[in-house]
């Protein structure tokens, strides 16, 4: 019987990519963190910046973190952070680098307390506490998406899988699986807003 990686199998699958792309701009394993963390990065500015910004702009700042992947690869730590943690940060601080950016050109400054907290350890309990609410509300709105939606997203972000993967898997074209992810994104988020 197959079972399913466990999550320290998955950890360890991305710090190596990561590893591998810091030292030697392994390609092969820079596509694998990008079709992965893509999405991820896009749902976390999309979660940070809800109907503020275009979906291009999400798109640029993705891109923008994945080469900060590529150039800073070698710095990567694993003694020091997972793959995912460490991406993430990245993610944090473009986001606030942006919002710098685009407070020089406003009047009143778009940096919020949140942006300057530094929240990148993992088991404080506000981090906890936070993290227990957020499943808890994530759980009940998973829920009340139609099963296909349900399905893909739970394998995208609860199993760590990629779209391609998750395509292979239940056998749907590869646009099937993004637009299913699409999709529910849109109805979790207005689900979680209420």
């Amino acid at each position: 019987m197959d079972t399913l990686p466990s999550t320290k199998q998955h950890l360890k699958v991305w710090n190596d990519h990561l590893m591998n792309v810091g030292r030697s701009q392994d390609r092969q394993a820079f596509k694998a963190l990008f079709e992965h963390f893509g999405p991820l990065l896009k749902s976390y500015f999309m979660s940070k910046f809800p109907s503020q910004h275009s979906v291009q702009m999400m798109d640029e700042l993705v891109q923008e973190v994945m080469i900060k992947v590529w150039q800073k690869a070698m710095t990567f730590d694993p003694s020091k952070a997972a793959a995912s943690t460490w991406i993430f940060t990245l993610a944090r601080n473009t986001r606030i680098d942006m919002l710098r950016r685009q407070s020089k050109y406003a009047t009143t400054s778009s940096l919020e307390t949140e942006d300057i907290w530094d929240d990148t350890t993992e088991d404080g309990p506000y981090q906890l506490l936070q993290h227990n609410r957020d499943s808890s509300q994530i759980q009940t709105s998973l829920k009340q998406l139609p099963e296909e939606q349900s399905l893909v997203i739970r394998k995208v972000y609860m199993e760590s899988k990629s779209h391609s993967e998750v395509a292979e898997e239940l056998n749907l074209p590869l646009g099937t699986v993004k637009s299913r992810v699409r999709l529910a994104q849109s109805k979790l988020q207005s689900l979680i807003k209420r």
